[in-house]
């Protein structure tokens, strides 16, 4: 006997533009101009209110404020309404520049501390913003000039949220309102749709949903546990990553999670770099005022720097490709954690080459083919080259310009002779090095980055590396940093979003459920799990007593890559009915059939 399984796949969504508004001047002036409005309304409705700033956003625009009583949603309401009668009303949106002391003359006036605050860090010239004759703010532009431009049905207000004055935990706490505005209506409902898919695709909610892994107030914030089912996933995607790496010359490593916090010192992490670290763990007070103790690490690359140092090594053995999947520590504020897209511990996928600068060039194309064959595994498709150099009028980087100039040409060398797209981040390096950066755009349009390469002169400088050149010299390696994951729990994350929980067939934590009609073919059902698993397939038997109907229902609200059905009919002929999510009902299949067929689609990372 066999049985039918129906499966509902999810539409499409259907691609409308949305435009950043760092992409649009219209929608930076609409935003800016709604953000006024927004504000106007509130003093108006809540006259004790006290504006602070309110900037766009790349979705839209916030606006905080100091009020004595919380906004509630009937508020809200009430604010989006009485900016619907303030943009009608047509008022003009007019600049005016005026001298420091006539600032701080008006803002006297109105009884408004914050923006005393605000124009202290104002450089001249300094402009106010009116709507009409009725409110004004501090503010640079641009607006639209009038409110008429602005479309009452493409503005909402989204929601409120706490907010410290400056980000400052010591400081005032604020209420933060959210809102988005657009040019018509119709990316107003776009915006909202992709909004809604984005809560379907919610890592945390399908982590949860699926078993993957799950967060411990016990355990702390930002410190994710993982399941059976996620440590599959998670081990899935490392063994994918090694066996590459091993085919490709990478030697494996092992290093520890606490290092001395003169290792750190060394590297420049302590002192540039601290902040973001766990604190010191000291023998005693005298120890940790002189800086002596451990620390947890934030990075891998000076244990993998201590490995190489550890002998003399000749040009001959160069390039040396350490690896290693090493957790690192990072003590991030609680109110940036974010499921496992940021994360207080997490594992990098981490390698550091060794080369000579002969060799640099061509070993860091070779790492960027790595990259792309990993995103091609991933079926990742969408993304674009970030350019990540330093600004050289920050005071952050470490190293000799010299060094900074050879390390980015050799990037710009890269992409140029690949023909990737990409563009340059200013002020995105790393302290010690620049970085190709590899930012993804998911189903959402949402940017994410995961793989990265940095060129290093500075690390090798600062621990005192050497080889010996084929002249008998000592001589400087380079040093490449690369992470095609980057971090494995928020690849995972972004995973998880982008396929919806349907991860394809050689990721799945579990591939294959069988499913028998009836207790008479259980036996068979374990049986064919076993011999499967023997195999290197995921495969379970759900035994569970529950109908057929409802074992269906249950495979696939798990998304389980393929069902096969097991009745009497199959038993007798030694085969399964089966059904995949990627291409629906496939009718009966001889077991030895099934089994080849999934052996070569995981080897292919293909579907069934």
């Amino acid at each position: 006997m066999s049985a039918s399984i129906s499966s509902a796949q999810p539409e499409k969504p259907e691609k409308m533009y949305l435009p950043r508004t760092s992409e649009s001047e219209a929608l930076q002036k609409i935003r800016h101009t709604a953000s006024h409005v927004m504000a106007m309304a509130v003093q108006k409705l809540f006259p004790k209110a006290q504006v602070t700033i309110g900037p766009w956003i790349e979705n839209g625009f916030y606006y905080d404020f100091d009020n004595p009583e919380p906004f509630t949603e009937k508020d809200l309401k009430a604010i989006q309404k009485e900016m619907v009668k303030i943009i009608n009303r047509k008022l003009p949106v007019v600049r005016e520049e005026v001298s420091r002391e006539e600032a701080t003359s008006r803002i006297k006036e109105i009884n408004e501390p914050y923006k005393l605050e605000i124009l202290e860090g104002i450089q001249e010239p300094i402009t106010i913003y009116h709507l009409g004759n009725e409110w004004w703010d501090l503010c640079a532009g641009p607006h639209t000039e009038n409110t008429s431009e602005l479309n009452p049905k493409a503005i909402e207000i989204e929601s409120v949220a706490g907010a410290y004055w400056r980000g400052d935990e010591t400081k005032a706490q604020l209420q933060r309102i959210y809102a988005t505005a657009w040019e018509t209506p119709e990316q107003l409902a776009e915006y909202k749709r992709r909004k809604e898919e984005a809560l379907r695709r919610d890592h945390r909610k399908l982590g949860k949903e699926l078993g993957l892994f799950i967060f411990s107030d016990e355990v702390g914030p930002g410190l994710p546990l993982w399941t059976p089912k996620g440590t599959l996933l998670r081990s899935t995607l490392e063994k994918f990553l090694q066996e590459e790496q091993l085919k490709r010359g990478y030697q494996p490593v092992v290093t520890p999670h606490i290092a001395r916090v003169d290792l750190f010192k060394t590297s420049g992490h302590w002192q540039k770099y601290k902040e973001d670290m766990f604190p010191l763990m000291s023998d005693d007070e005298q120890a940790a005022a002189a800086e002596q103790g451990f620390v947890l690490k934030p990075m891998n690359c000076p244990f993998h720097i201590q490995i190489y140092k550890s002998e003399l090594r000749s040009y001959r053995e160069l390039p040396i490709r350490l690896a290693e999947f090493g957790t690192v520590y990072r003590y991030e504020q609680s109110g940036e954690l974010g499921g496992l897209t940021r994360v207080r511990g997490f594992t990098v996928d981490d390698s550091h080459l060794f080369v000579t600068p002969e060799q640099l060039d061509d070993e860091f194309l070779k790492v960027v083919d790595l990259i792309l064959s990993v995103f091609k595994s991933l079926q990742l498709k969408n993304f674009k080259a970030r350019l990540s150099f330093r600004d050289p009028d920050s005071d952050k980087y470490i190293g000799s310009d010299e060094a900074w100039e050879k390390a980015q040409g050799a990037i710009r060398r890269a992409v140029e002779n690949l023909g990737m797209e990409h563009f340059e981040g200013i002020g995105e390096a790393a302290f010690y090095g620049p970085k190709l950066d590899f930012i993804f755009s998911d189903a959402l349009d949402r940017e994410w980055q995961l793989g990265t390469v940095q060129v290093d002169y500075n690390l090798p400088e600062r621990f005192d590396l050497e080889y010996v050149a084929e002249d008998g010299s000592r001589k400087r390696p380079v040093m490449i940093h690369r992470a095609p994951f980057g971090s494995l729990e928020r690849l995972i994350g972004i995973l998880i979003e982008e396929y919806a929980g349907d991860f394809p067939l050689w990721l799945a934590p579990v591939q294959v459920r069988l499913l028998p009609v009836s207790e008479a073919q259980r036996d068979f059902t374990n049986d064919v799990a076993a011999k499967m698993r023997s195999l290197s397939i995921r495969a379970e038997a759900d035994t569970s007593n529950e109908r057929l109907g409802k074992l269906i229902r249950n495979a696939e609200k798990d998304k389980i890559p393929v069902m096969a059905v097991v009745g009497a009919k199959e038993v007798e002929s030694n085969s399964l009915s089966i059904r995949t999510r990627a291409s629906g009902e496939l009718g009966t299949i001889p077991l030895t059939e099934v089994i080849e067929k999934l052996k070569v689609a995981i080897a292919e990372y293909s579907n069934f």
